[in-house]
């Protein structure tokens, strides 16, 4: 079926159940950035292929949102398909909610699959209605009545992450949920987020592409903890470890029924944003809305996790560092395309020890496509990689001692004077947050001008965050720390705290022609206690070259070449003992100082 019959055929069953908008958004069960292929419904329809997005369909319109990220993308995927692009944050262009209730006529209805949609979406959404009376039916999925070869929903086995890399026990941690559960005097915590699930129990699984969590709720009481889960991904050992910790098991979609049975004088602790609207609607008992307490926790490693970060960082750094100088070798060879390089990447990845997987989809995007700032080759997009212009390469792994997140832009023959400039002036910025020392309490917001500073100075800017949190084996994108200078509305502003690890990485991005981006991942570690308070700063992890090819030194300061050779120092310190002949040769020379 093409788009437009896809459409066409959602149309006449919203006609059947009498549904004015119908809503497919990108997310599973659990309001997960990744999903697995049986939630893709949005995918599926719109044929856009990027991991955000929401499609509201009406009988005579379909719109996509998306955020700047995807805007390139979206506009080349969407092209015939009747769908509009709605750039998300843009001027003139409304917010999701807005456009919903404007779009749904007084007395309408608005229908979704309720497990698809958070209850903070849904309860947003519902105070635009005013006055228009417009109601939900929330238990009906279309997409699944036109989808007729859905992959079935994922169910892999789980095993366990020994405790000498989480630094912390499973039974500490449910341990640690409760004492939050009697400050905040609640009876349950239900966790809906599959990181958290994972991170609380030590395990991790292989239900989402690239983020290694599986399908799961788990509700926490004060003298309980159940996990909620498909039975057929717990093997003997994992189901003897479960029992030992205290953990019931029970079936994946009991968690509706069971919530439901919870009473009424009970408080269950929710997080909005990761509860779906039907979990939400099964509880009788009173609720508490609040970000969960995993989350923190999580957020702040263990000495054992940073200490296995660096030790992960380094043989990614080998990896990475062996395939920038295959690149450099090899570019405009025949058979060097942006496909073949990821797998290149991916091979030498796979040749360290602890290996488990990519963390994201790498994105290897050569000239025009670096533009596309989450571009993702594919076969109809590939494209030979010439020995001339950069080559943008973000891409990060899984291994057992952690997650891994770098870009680096590579130049690989003549570039113009302009695509210099701009390098130089991103590195300016990464260089300025890297080196950034600060007060405890502050957070990401009170940084980001380090890293845009020397762009905006240009007057231009990056459409993208400056930096994320990255998870332990886990998502490699997780909050709540981040590092951005928009407000986010209506939400908690957390202080970067020791242990943290957070991206730094400026861009810059000139559609049609190329595209540039800078990223290290940083912990957050203890600098100093003086009389004015306690001071912190950035530990560098990621240990990777910089392309001093593409370097103009004359728009540098000392202080900022400085800080270059430092890092460059640094690098060669920790990853010139695995690299001999040739290629340490080159190494020595991409690393010497300024």
């Amino acid at each position: 079926m093409t788009v437009i019959e896809k459409l066409s055929a959602l149309r006449e069953l919203m006609k059947k159940y009498a549904i004015d908008l119908y809503i497919i958004p990108t997310d599973d069960f659990h309001a997960s950035e990744y999903v697995g292929d049986y939630f893709k419904e949005r995918e599926f329809m719109s044929g856009f292929t990027g991991s955000a997005g929401t499609l509201v369909v009406t009988d005579s319109s379909a719109d996509l949102f998306t955020d700047g990220r995807y805007f390139l993308q979206a506009q080349s995927q969407l092209e015939g398909s009747t769908i509009n692009l709605q750039k998300m944050f843009t001027p003139g262009v409304p917010d999701i909610m807005s456009f919903v209730a404007e779009s749904t006529p007084s007395g309408g209805k608005i229908g979704f699959d309720g497990r698809t949609i958070s209850s903070s979406f849904a309860k947003r959404l519902q105070e635009k209605f005013g006055g228009k009376n417009i109601s939900f039916v929330p238990d009906v999925d279309l997409v699944d009545c036109i989808w007729e070869d859905r992959p079935p929903m994922s169910a892999r086995k789980v095993w366990i992450l020994d405790e000498k890399y989480a630094g912390i026990s499973a039974c500490e941690k449910i341990r640690l949920i409760r004492e939050k559960l009697e400050e905040n005097h609640a009876d349950y915590l239900l966790i809906s987020a599959l990181d958290e699930t994972a991170w609380t129990l030590n395990l991790r699984g292989d239900d989402v592409e690239c983020t290694p969590v599986f399908l799961s709720f788990m509700l926490v009481g004060k003298d309980s903890a159940v996990l909620y889960c498909s039975r057929n991904i717990i093997d003997s050992e994992v189901g003897k470890y479960l029992e030992n910790v205290g953990v019931e098991i029970k079936d994946y979609e009991d968690i509706y029924s069971d919530v439901s049975l919870i009473p009424s004088e009970k408080k269950v602790w929710i997080a909005s944003h990761t509860a779906n609207y039907r979990l939400k609607n099964c509880i009788k008992a009173m609720i508490k809305e609040d970000e969960s307490p995993v989350v923190l926790m999580k957020s702040k490693k263990t000495d054992a996790e940073i200490n296995n970060f660096r030790s992960a960082h380094i043989k990614d750094a080998v990896a990475v560092t062996k395939f920038i100088y295959w690149l450099k070798q090899n570019a405009g060879k025949d058979g060097i395309t942006e496909l073949s390089a990821a797998k290149k990447l991916e091979e030498l990845r796979r040749s360290q020890s602890g290996f488990l997987q990519n963390s994201f989809t790498p994105i290897i995007a050569y000239g025009a496509h670096a533009a596309i700032i989450h571009y993702e080759p594919t076969a109809e997009t590939d494209v030979p990689i010439e020995k001339r212009g950069l080559c943008l390469c973000d891409t990060g792994g899984h291994y057992i001692e952690g997650t891994t997140d770098i870009t680096r832009t590579v130049s690989l023959g003549n570039i113009t004077d302009e695509e210099k400039r701009m390098f130089t002036i991103a590195l300016k910025g990464h260089l300025n947050l890297s080196a950034a020392v600060f007060k405890k309490g502050v957070s990401g917001e009170n940084l980001d001008v380090l890293a845009r500073l020397p762009l905006w100075e240009s007057g231009v800017d990056f459409n993208h965050g400056t930096g994320h949190g990255v998870g332990y084996v886990l998502s490699v994108h997780e909050g709540p720390q981040y590092i951005n200078w928009k407000i986010r509305d209506k939400s908690s502003h957390y202080p970067l705290e020791k242990g943290m690890v957070v991206s730094n990485e400026p861009g810059f991005y000139q559609e049609g022609r190329f595209g540039i981006r800078h990223e290290n991942l940083l912990a957050v570690a203890e600098k100093e206690t003086t009389s004015y308070g306690d001071f912190l700063c950035f530990e560098e992890l990621t240990m990777v070259p910089f392309d001093k090819c593409a370097i103009d030194f004359s728009l540098m300061s000392k202080t900022e070449i400085d800080r270059l050779n430092t890092y460059h120092k640094k690098v060669y310190e920790n990853i010139s003992p695995y690299f001999e002949g040739e290629e340490l040769l080159w190494l020595k020379d991409a690393v010497s100082p300024v």
